[in-house]
């Protein structure tokens, strides 16, 4: 039993969870709906990987603010979030144009028999009101990112400050200290959690293959094919970015494979975030900026869900016979970048974001109550491509910033 534990132990990773995927996926085609008796194992995954989300923000985060200055965070804060805009727009113009070649929907008639309940959309607005929040404790009990990292980032200032003050010095080095050695306990738990992945994923990927089943994908494959298709010309641009910026596609991918394999099996880029910083940390990435960077991104960045945005009102259009014009595919362009900022990086968040769009180009609600039938296929591979992204941003602005620091 010690040599099967210790080769377990052994054994890479990745390698792990591909076996554990492969295996999820026979066991649910062979089980079916009789495979959900195994959703307390991937529960269990879930709730590790939420249990070390905010430590590892809070103290990841207190630690890279105080190996900078604050107005370099400033410097790569603007930075990344005019990355995520430009992308999530660029993943919606990709997401149009693949599905205009393709034109998915074309041919299928509409059940109108199938209604809808639009979950309300809290609004960018309210987004923002929600960075600051109303007190510590309920930001980290409502598990609401933006306000974990406001209050990362508030408390790192302070305590940069009280180390850089003569006054309160030696108190600052004590504090600091005490969230460096906190945040090297929460690296030693994600080690531990790590192990767990492999038997998480099997659970979750047998439960979502036995209830989605093979009838569902062949009935709307079309219009999974084409969104997979739009989420593959994605990740190529993200590979001639990459060139571009002198980084390596395959030391690149080989870390960020991890983080985007739960992110697909799971459908939450938050709750792959303890793995993403984990990724970035392999690739020698600075902490001061993933400490920030890739929570702000499992939150606001959403260039997978805006390619769903894109193929779905595309789909939509087709379905009842009347294809988007030139004037709507730029209303899906714009609305669509905006709905994809702030949205929750949860299962299930981007039929919110659909059906936003919908209704702001008429689009009929029964055609979301069609696309949910694919919601986990598609989320999938949309959340995949979320925590893609965010990683990619983040090596792109550790670059620049290398090299402004290198010219400074």
């Amino acid at each position: 039993m010690k040599a099967i534990w210790k080769g377990y132990l052994e054994t890479s990773l990745i390698l792990k969870i591909t076996v554990a995927l492969v295996l999820g996926v026979i066991a649910g085609l062979i089980f079916g709906k009789d495979a959900s008796v195994l959703t307390p194992l991937g529960d269990v995954l879930l709730r590790l990987l939420k249990f070390v989300i905010l430590p590892l923000i809070l103290f990841t985060l207190i630690v890279g603010v105080n190996q900078t200055n604050v107005s370099s965070l400033g410097r790569m804060g603007g930075k990344m979030f005019l990355y995520y805009v430009l992308t999530s727009a660029l993943a919606i113009i990709v997401g149009i144009a693949v599905a205009s070649l393709f034109n998915p929907g074309t041919g299928m008639t509409l059940n109108t028999d199938e209604s809808f309940k639009v979950p309300e959309n809290p609004g960018l607005v309210s987004v923002l009101l929600n960075i600051i929040p109303e007190n510590i404790v309920t930001a980290f009990s409502e598990f609401n990112l933006l306000g974990i990292i406001f209050t990362a980032l508030t408390f790192g200032i302070a305590i940069s400050w009280l180390r850089s003050s003569e006054q309160f010095h030696e108190l600052g080095e004590h504090v600091y200290k005490l969230a460096e050695g906190l945040n090297e306990a929460v690296l030693v738990i994600m080690k531990a959690v790590l192990q767990y992945v492999p038997i998480g994923i099997f659970a979750i990927m047998a439960n979502t293959v036995g209830n989605q089943g093979l009838d569902t994908l062949v009935s709307l494959g079309n219009m999974v094919l084409v969104l997979y298709a739009a989420i593959a010309v994605q990740i190529g641009l993200y590979i001639l970015f990459m060139i571009f910026f002198k980084i390596s596609p395959g030391k690149f991918f080989k870390q960020a494979r991890t983080p985007m394999i739960t992110a697909f099996v799971t459908q939450s880029s938050s709750g792959t975030l303890p793995l993403t910083l984990d990724a970035a940390k392999n690739l020698g990435l600075s902490k001061s900026l993933y400490g920030f960077s890739l929570p702000l991104g499992a939150t606001i960045n959403m260039d997978g869900a805006a390619i769903r945005i894109a193929v779905s009102a595309v789909f939509a259009a087709n379905v009842i016979g009347e294809p988007l014009t030139l004037t709507e595919m730029l209303v899906v362009v714009l609305i669509g970048t905006l709905a994809s900022i702030g949205t929750a990086g949860v299962p299930g968040a981007g039929i919110v974001m659909i059906a936003t769009v919908f209704a702001q180009l008429g689009l009929p609600m029964e055609t979301v109550a069609l696309l949910t039938a694919i919601d986990a296929l598609v989320g999938m591979g949309a959340t995949a491509l979320n925590v893609t992204g965010d990683l990619v941003g983040t090596a792109i602005i550790d670059k620049t910033e290398k090299k402004e620091d290198r010219f400074a």
